[in-house]
């Protein structure tokens, strides 16, 4: 049994002890590995980790990152002081209790209360868009400046809202989009997600920061049907991402979703200021935002060819996520992947970039022939009400797909429950007004119901085709 004096001793680059479960590990030679960066674990370094190691990860990592030697041996956690006692991790003071799900009406009002009960991380790395934030505005604004046109007198006596993802079937044209660090929110994390998904029948894209391992997330499903796709970012250590497409495949992954659009992370200033990294104390350096930390692995050196790469390592479709304009979407076409999503990483990654559904008006002008193909088109970003689902609906999309909303769902200690009040309200919503469009199914819906001519003023006039 160790002594807590031994390892606070341990606390420095040169020689970086962590206390996990009454576990003490030496990670002294993982500090430049670790996806998070060093800093985050120099702050750890002689103290007790585990709130702050529970806070994003399954214990299975331990097992996962770090050899067996790593392992010291045991100590009485109660004697080391615990890395939050410095409280930046901590949890804004719960001057309130949340209010019940039943006093929840729209998502709107989720995020509000996951704006007082998240941690100050938290909230920063969730709701933080890049410099200053005006494509995180202009994704919601864009269905703002696109108007329905009702449709009177069309006997709807019920409205069915069931569509197919990559041939998965599911309630709802809805899926709940790659977010990680779920158990930032709420210790069960992607596995709420996993249950309150399959409870709804809804679809999730398992995010490849997920903090909790796929094959977990993936006991969490309701049904062996349930379908769970996998993102991927490329690592620059490229056998690391044969690893987790190999794990994917074997978790019962359905489609390998690749992210593109953040080659470079984007400047997310509210994540910066709010940092899981104090500074370190043998080198005082304060370390970058959470984002940034985390996506320092991530390869920028890719091209279309790593489309090859791809299908060299598994027969799973692949959509490519990230899509800005008609011409990459072309090109996307042409190299046959079955799916792509318009998506400007939720305004986080280039600010000024165009919201994904002035993109797809885009496609509609100068490659309408996209939305005939086998390729099916999703969208994301900005969306908050039904109506916004059907508008994008209206326009060719497949189905859309919500992350911030879900997260915001998940915390405040709501968990599952608080994910599928989410989907409840927005199902209820997309029902409702396909009764005031007057369709019947999703099939029904067309640009004849939306008036776009506001939007259309923003399409960009030359392309390069």
């Amino acid at each position: 049994m160790l002594t807590h004096e031994e390892v606070e001793r341990h606390s420095s680059r040169e020689s970086c002890w962590i206390a996990i479960h009454g576990s003490v590990y030496n990670v002294t030679n993982f500090l430049d590995s670790h996806p998070g960066g060093p800093e985050v674990l120099l702050r750890c370094a002689g103290k007790d980790a585990t709130d702050d190691f529970d806070a994003v990860h399954d214990i299975q990592l331990l097992t996962q990152s770090l050899p067996p030697s790593a392992c010291l041996g045991r100590i009485d956690s109660g004697t080391l002081a615990k890395s939050t006692d410095l409280g930046t991790d901590a949890p804004l003071p719960d001057k309130n209790t949340p209010p019940p799900l039943t006093n929840i009406i729209n998502l709107h009002d989720f995020e509000e209360v996951a704006k007082q009960h998240l941690s100050p991380n938290a909230w920063a790395y969730y709701s933080s868009g890049a410099d200053d934030e005006l494509s995180k505005r202009e994704n919601a604004q864009s269905y703002q400046q696109v108007l329905l046109r009702p449709r009177i007198l069309r006997n709807i006596p019920a409205v069915d809202t069931a569509t197919t993802i990559l041939g998965h079937q599911v309630s709802l044209p809805v899926y709940i989009s790659a977010v990680g660090l779920a158990k930032l929110a709420h210790p069960e994390g992607e596995c709420a997600l996993a249950r309150a998904a399959g409870k709804e029948g809804l679809a999730q894209v398992l995010a490849n920061g997920s903090s909790i391992p796929i094959e977990n997330v993936r006991k969490s499903r309701v049904n062996e049907d349930q379908p769970l796709f996998c993102q991927l970012y490329v690592n620059r250590d490229i056998r690391r991402s044969e690893e987790h497409i190999r794990r994917a495949e074997k978790a019962g992954a359905s489609a390998i979703w690749l992210t593109v659009d953040s080659p470079v992370v984007g400047k997310r200033e509210m994540d910066e200021r709010v940092n899981l990294a104090v500074q370190a104390r043998d080198n005082q350096t304060s370390g970058a935002g959470v984002a940034k930390t985390r996506a320092s692995t991530i390869s920028p050196f890719i091209d279309w060819d790593i489309l090859t790469w791809l299908r060299n390592l598994t027969k799973l479709p692949i959509v490519i996520k990230g899509i800005q304009t008609v011409e990459d979407a072309i090109m996307a076409c042409e190299n046959g992947v079955q799916g792509i999503v318009l998506s400007n990483h939720g305004g986080r990654s280039q600010d000024t970039a165009q919201p994904p559904l002035l993109t797809l008006l885009e496609i509609r002008q100068y490659a309408p022939f996209l939305l005939r193909s086998r390729m099916q088109i999703f969208i994301d970003g900005g969306i908050r009400r039904g109506t916004d689902v059907l508008k994008a609906l209206a326009l060719g999309a497949t189905a859309v797909g919500l992350g911030r909303p879900f997260l915001y769902s998940l915390a405040s200690g709501y968990g599952e429950e608080g994910v599928r009040r989410a989907i409840t309200i927005l199902r209820q919503e997309i029902e409702a007004n396909m009764v005031f469009l007057g369709v019947k199914n999703l099939s029904e819906l067309g640009e004849h119901l939306l008036n776009t001519a506001r939007l259309e003023r923003d399409v960009a006039r030359s392309v390069k085709l």
